[in-house]
């Protein structure tokens, strides 16, 4: 429409003038930011509609500008009314402005089109977007953030995520079991295609994230996604992950739950099974509202009544949680990031046979997308003290790092304290720390690592929990003694670990 309008410029010069309207909501809220009304004798504005560079612009040189007085007056009066038009439009922007992040997002197949014409209109009215606040340091950042191809806002500090710092982690009890049985970070899959090793009603694609380190499985359609990781989930066990949901800019519905299927096959019918703990994480679609969590149980086909809390944790869009369940028989602890909010004593049924975990999201489209990464599900409660005191070694996968460094990720406070407890507690005892990789990489690297990583855990029991250094000493094995095989990704996660030996 506006290339037509254009055009005619040349072939119908009779009447009409040109109505500048920077309204976002006429065309579709975004199609058109400058409307052309056939024709304008005003020399003052050609150089305007000439730096919009559209495809009719070279016609408008062929225009003649009449000279006599009759004619001069009218273009005086035109010019007159265009200046009142533009004024009144101005007063739109300024009035809709808060607007233009929504507008933006809710057709791309138009980009090509605005994109000159927001040149020309940036110049005239530049529009300053309200910074938005880093919760952690307070200074103002810019919401509107970049984005890869998935779409995913990432945070301010070019995409970087400020990680938590260990201290905010000091009532942070939870202890991952001691083997893995379970892992998945999506890296042994295809970029683009869907996991093997899970089951869906939905869909989805493995997809690496701009500024966030690894790989995520980003649900892309609605409905129940399963790892088989297990046929049969034991009565203890942990169970791990991240979820980065709510982005760009609209609150997300997501729940997690571990069911007792009645049909392995029919993950859908998971909201039927006899028994299941649900958990729901929802963020807010409002600035001024916290996220929330929700607890659901159902016991031999009968539901009880559920809880919800409220969280700022769950308000935080462009970062991800990590999100930690401790399963001691009947008992549930669920914790988010480094806070406890739920720990319910009856939550399983004593004769319940779980035997899948169901993520299952209400919505999944452009304006609410769905990440998850780092699953594990460990087993067997560690007991610290006694493997100290009667093995002389205590060997743990609860201590993490990020990827390819030593640098000591937050969650892994609980298993440092149950340590320290042990250190604190014996003060003649002392210990050797020892770090292990996986195979993957270079043997001199590996090696390199897990002396590093052996020493970021001696520097931390010292600094954060006032255990004296000259009792411990520290070394690292590389990829040199694994306790499991190299050939999946739960073998591998197996590998990576710590391990305290009395000397």
């Amino acid at each position: 429409m506006l290339k037509k309008n254009m055009a005619g410029l040349a072939v119908n010069p009779p009447i009409t003038f040109v109505i500048l309207l920077f309204n976002k909501q006429v065309l579709n809220f975004y199609k058109a930011k400058v409307l052309v009304c056939q024709f304008l004798h005003i020399p003052i504005f050609l150089p305007v509609l000439l730096k919009l560079n559209l495809p009719a612009m070279s016609q408008i040189n062929t225009l003649t500008i009449k000279t006599n007085k009759t004619f001069a007056m009218k273009k005086i009066l035109s010019m007159l009314l265009l200046l009142s038009l533009v004024v009144i439009a101005q007063g739109q922007i300024l009035k809709k402005i808060g607007d233009r992040v929504k507008q933006r997002a809710e057709s791309k197949t138009n980009q090509k089109i605005d994109t000159k014409v927001d040149q020309t209109i940036d110049s005239v009215f530049t529009k300053k977007e309200k910074p938005v606040k880093d919760p952690d340091t307070g200074n103002a950042g810019d919401k509107n953030q970049t984005t890869d191809n998935s779409g995913v806002n990432n945070n301010n500090n070019n995409g970087q995520v400020k990680a938590a710092s260990i201290k905010a982690y000091s009532k942070y009890d939870f202890v991952p079991g001691e083997k893995v049985i379970g892992f998945e970070d999506f890296s042994t899959g295809s970029i683009g295609d869907f996991p093997a090793g899970w089951n869906t009603s939905g869909s989805g694609e493995i997809v690496t994230i701009e500024g966030k380190p690894g790989r995520w499985l980003w649900i892309t359609k609605p409905g129940v996604f399963v790892p088989e990781f297990t046929k049969s989930y034991p009565e203890d066990f942990t169970f791990e992950f991240d979820l980065l949901h709510g982005v760009p800019i609209t609150g997300a519905d997501f729940k997690f739950s571990f069911v007792e299927l009645q049909d392995i096959e029919q993950p859908q019918n998971w909201t039927l099974s006899p028994n299941r703990l649900s958990i729901g994480l929802y963020t807010s679609n409002s600035d001024q509202v916290n996220g929330a969590t929700t607890s659901e149980i159902r016991k031999n086909s009968g539901s009880q009544a559920g809880n919800q809390t409220y969280t700022e944790i769950l308000s935080d869009k462009f970062n991800p949680i990590h999100v930690s369940v401790w399963r001691q028989k009947e008992r549930v602890r669920v914790y988010i990031n480094q806070e406890k909010f739920w720990d319910i004593p009856k939550a399983i049924a004593p004769d319940a046979k779980l035997n899948a975990i169901v993520f299952a999201p209400l919505y999944a489209e452009a304006n609410i997308q769905h990440y998850i990464s780092n699953l594990r599900l460990a087993v067997g409660a560690p007991d610290t003290r006694n493997k100290m005191l009667t093995q002389n070694k205590w060997v743990t996968h609860g201590i993490l790092f990020d990827v390819n460094s030593a640098n000591i990720k937050p969650e892994s406070y609980g298993t440092l304290k149950e340590m320290a407890n042990v250190l604190k507690e014996y003060s003649d005892l002392k210990v050797k720390i020892v770090g292990h990789t996986d195979a993957d990489g270079n043997d001199a690297s590996n090696l390199d690592l897990s002396k590093r990583r052996a020493a970021s855990v001696k520097t931390t029991l010292a600094k954060e929990f006032g255990i004296d250094e000259s009792r411990m000493e520290t070394d690292g094995k590389g990829e040199s003694e694994p306790i499991d095989k190299n050939d999946s990704p739960a073998g591998k996660a197996n590998n990576r670990r710590v391990e305290f030996i009395k000397i």
